[in-house]
């Protein structure tokens, strides 16, 4: 899914209202906040953004 950059601007963290990194790799595609370390899944081309569904940078690192 590629993520147009308005969308990137617009686009903030649930929790904490931080930016946004996206990426697609290996691990999957996920949406990053590195102010407070979540990680958003993207799944079937929509993105999760829901805190409580929210995976820890380090968690999502090891592979979920």
């Amino acid at each position: 899914m590629p993520v147009p950059e308005e969308l990137l601007e617009i686009l903030a963290c649930p929790k904490c209202k931080g930016d946004l990194e996206y990426v697609n790799d290996e691990r999957g595609e996920a949406f990053i906040c590195h102010a407070c370390g979540l990680v958003y899944l993207v799944k079937d081309d929509i993105p999760i953004m829901l805190v409580d569904e929210a995976l820890s940078l380090e968690k999502w690192g090891e592979g979920g």
